[in-house]
């Protein structure tokens, strides 16, 4: 196994990664998001973490674990250390990273807000740094007419124009114009993807991006993984966590990810405050997010004007609330 990575992330991977590199499928019984949760939460209560799953003595620590998930797959899964090594290896030549919850490097916005929701594997490419940048989250509907991808263009560039980072969910469609907005003026973006993180890093266009620390892409999914819509919806939360506000400019009522995402922001959990675009034909999506809560874009001309906005948006630091609440 490579010691570029925790112990603790070496035996979370086991777990709950499928380890594919390049083309496959995963053949194990993978723990899930909340099977593992489960056990991060039980091996708190004993004073374990998942490390003392790697050490000599870890025959003991399975079997203590058997009420919450089997012995025996618990087994099968940390067997599959040669594995491991192979994929490591296959994502290191690729200059992608992982972290895990229980790694000082995890992006500590995501911590903060998620607590034990917050995914166990954060895996990327790029400049970590620009995970705690905060910045405007910029979402919408993947198929929209051209002056609609045009505006969101021009927020990614308004965005990197202030000084602010653009995050979004780098899908067709609004996702990727503002991101390709904010990037042509210079700026910073964080892409939260919900698949093929390695395709998407391997890119021409964003290699020399990624190698000049102005593009972060990161995805709680295996890099290799491809479109599932249910990985999809979860992302979206994501993308809310890593921001100081949000920004949708386009979506359909009562359907798709950029609604649900919206809507769970607004009546649940609201982290940043959630506005809509209010120039233009809104359509039902829009209006019905304004009826629910969100506030109209009061659209900025310039960067004085758009920080302003963010002045009362400020998101959690480094040390609000009890960040090592859930370490695993």
């Amino acid at each position: 196994m490579s010691s570029a990575l925790s112990l603790n992330t070496q035996a979370i991977l086991l777990l709950t990664a499928p380890l594919i590199a390049g083309r496959g499928t995963a053949a194990v019984d993978l723990l899930t998001h909340g099977e593992y949760k489960r056990l991060a939460r039980y091996l708190r209560d004993i004073q374990h973490q998942p490390a003392d799953f790697l050490s000599p003595d870890s025959a003991e620590l399975t079997r203590a674990c058997t009420g919450v998930i089997d012995e025996q797959r618990l087994q099968r899964l940390l067997e599959r250390g040669f594995l491991l090594s192979q994929v490591v290896e296959h994502w290191q030549t690729r200059a992608i990273w992982v972290v895990s919850r229980a790694d000082s490097e995890y992006p500590r916005r995501l911590k903060a807000r998620l607590r034990e929701d917050a995914p166990a594997l954060i895996y990327g490419c790029g400049e970590r740094g620009l995970l705690d940048t905060g910045g405007l989250a910029v979402v919408g509907s993947r198929h929209v007419h051209e002056s609609i991808v045009d505006y969101s263009m021009e927020m990614g560039r308004l965005c990197a124009q202030s000084g602010r980072t653009l995050v979004s969910g780098g899908a067709k469609g609004i996702d990727q114009a503002a991101m390709r907005g904010a990037l042509q003026a210079g700026g910073k973006v964080c892409g939260i993807l919900a698949d093929s993180l390695e395709k998407t890093a391997l890119n021409r266009e964003h290699r020399n991006l990624l190698l000049a620390g102005r593009l972060v892409l990161v995805s709680p999914y295996d890099p290799s993984a491809g479109f599932n819509i249910g990985n999809a919806m979860q992302r979206n939360k994501l993308i809310y966590a890593q921001a100081d506000a949000g920004l949708v400019v386009n979506c359909d009522v009562d359907q798709g990810g950029t609604w649900a995402g919206a809507v769970e922001q607004l009546d649940k959990l609201r982290w940043t405050p959630v506005y809509t675009r209010s120039t233009g034909e809104l359509g039902k999506g829009l209006s019905a997010l304004l009826e629910k809560g969100a506030l109209p874009w009061p659209n900025p001309v310039d960067a004085e004007g758009f920080n302003a906005l963010f002045e009362t948006a400020k998101a959690p630091r480094p040390t609000d609330g009890p960040l090592d609440l859930f370490p695993n």
